[in-house]
Formats: structure tokens, sequence, C-alpha cells
């Protein structure tokens, strides 16, 4: 299969863009417009791809300043899984230990549960960095000579991602090398607990049992509904998998809930389904 990489311009992607460049992968940049001067960061990558004789594709959007970061990560992921699709590839991004930490605690901070200490666990996304620290993707840009654009928001104080990592600066080693620990064994954990899900639940043509959500505690249910709207490329928060849970048990017979873009949860009297 392709690789296709996403690369934004700086020097993580930079360097993951160095790394793989001999393997004729697809160069994918999806300009937001959230910055005025975004433009030249798309310029900057495709004038990269084609110093290196590699395919580019970008896409902009007018996403504009007071977009959030859910919305834009939403919207450059949806563009790369189109990309996906469309080359029978897999993405390749550039995501590396230190913000394997910045998003644990990003997660406890939201109260995302157990599965908030295993972050970036998709089997659709590659990321071969997560054993780099930002040190050593600096010490290799370095050593190569790499160019690379440095993006003005990774200084603005109103991303609650770059506050953590201010804060995280002054975190020892020995506490990243522990929290990157704990990461490794809830990802092992991660990956054991959808396997299991996979045998336990039973699909008939997309429909769901009700009884196992009805004879489950909320945590575990919740768990269940994740697992089921992963199989459709839905994500929700875990109130919204509350709500769902709540929906299977208390809906009268083809009540349905809202999932957000056009998708449903259908209710039946014995069964549910995404539609």
């Amino acid at each position: 299969m392709r690789k296709i990489l996403a690369v934004s311009g700086g020097i993580d992607s930079v360097v993951l863009l160095h790394l793989f460049k001999d393997e004729k992968p697809i160069v994918a940049h999806f300009d937001h417009g959230i910055r005025a001067n975004s433009s030249e960061d798309a310029n900057f990558v495709e004038k990269l791809a084609n110093e290196y004789g590699l395919e580019f594709e970008c896409r902009r959007e007018e996403l504009g300043e007071n977009c959030s970061e859910a919305i834009a990560r939403k919207k450059r992921y949806e563009f790369f899984a189109e990309l996906a699709q469309k080359y029978d590839g897999v993405i390749y991004v550039a995501h590396h230990a230190d913000d394997v930490i910045e998003s644990i605690v990003i997660n406890l901070l939201r109260g995302t549960g157990w599965r908030g200490l295993a972050p970036m666990n998709s089997k659709n996304i590659e990321r071969p960095l997560l054993e780099w620290s930002k040190r050593d993707i600096y010490k290799y840009a370095t050593e190569n000579s790499l160019v690379f654009r440095q993006d003005q928001t990774n200084t603005e104080g109103n991303y609650l991602r770059n506050k953590i990592r201010e804060k995280l600066r002054f975190l020892s080693e020995e506490t990243k090398k522990k929290i990157l620990e704990i990461y490794q064994k809830q990802s092992n954990l991660y990956n054991e607990c959808d396997e299991l899900l996979g045998e336990i639940i039973q699909n008939d043509g997309g429909y769901y049992s009700k009884d196992v959500i009805e004879n489950s505690s909320d945590d575990c249910a919740m768990e269940i509904i994740r697992y089921v709207l992963s199989l459709n490329n839905i994500s929700l928060t875990r109130p919204q998998l509350q709500r769902c849970v709540e929906a299977i048990r208390h809906y009268s017979p083809m009540k349905r809930l809202s999932l957000g873009r056009a998708n449903f949860l259908e209710v039946g009297k014995y069964s549910y389904r995404v539609i």
C-alpha cells in the first residue's frame, strides 16, 4: 500500500518526509485557512515535494481564525481519509513521544477515562516517530540541514495544547519515561479490548443486541458503544456515549438519536443499529 505522508511544513513532518522520501510516498497537505498566511505553508510543502520528485495533494478550506482545534483536526483527517481511499494507501503522521505525553495530559483534564492514557491508537494511521523525542527530531533536522516552517499558532496561549506544552517543558526525563511506559501498557490493553469486543458483540446485518447493553455496567456499555461506533468511523465524547447507552435502554422502538454528520442511532425492540 502507498504511504501518504501528512506534511504541515513544520519540523516534525519535514523530518518524517525526509525519512521516507526514497519510498516515493504521496505528500499530503491540508491548508486550513485559519491564518492569513497559511498558503505559504502549502507553497513550502509543494516545493519540497517537487524537490524530492514526489506527488503532492493539497486541500484548502477557509476555516477562519476562530476555528477550534477539534474542527480543524476533524477536517484535516477527513481529507487524509479521502486520500487513503483514493490511493488505497496508509496515512503516516509525525506524532512523537512528546505529543503522546501532551495528549495524555489533555485527555486526563477532559476526563476521557482509561482510554485517555492510550491516545493516538488508530488502526488506519501510522505514527513511526512515537519513539522519538522532540530533542531527537531537532537533532536529526540539524544533522541533515533540513529547512522547515514555524507555525506561529504553536506559541499562542489560547490553545490548550500550547499551554500544556509550556508546562511540560519542565518535566523530568524520568517522569516522561514513566508516562510513556503507562502509555504502552494502556495501548496494549486498548488493542486487546477491541479484539475481545469484536468477538462478543453480535452483529446481525448491522443490528446489535440490546441485551448486552441493558445488562452491562455503564462503563462497560459505553465501551461497547464506542467500539460499535468506531466500526462506522464515528467518534463521540464520553457524555455522548452515555446518551447513546440511555437511548438504547429507554427509547421506544424505532426512535432515533442523532450522532451528528447525518448519522443516527436507531433503537428497535430487541436491537439497535447505526445509520
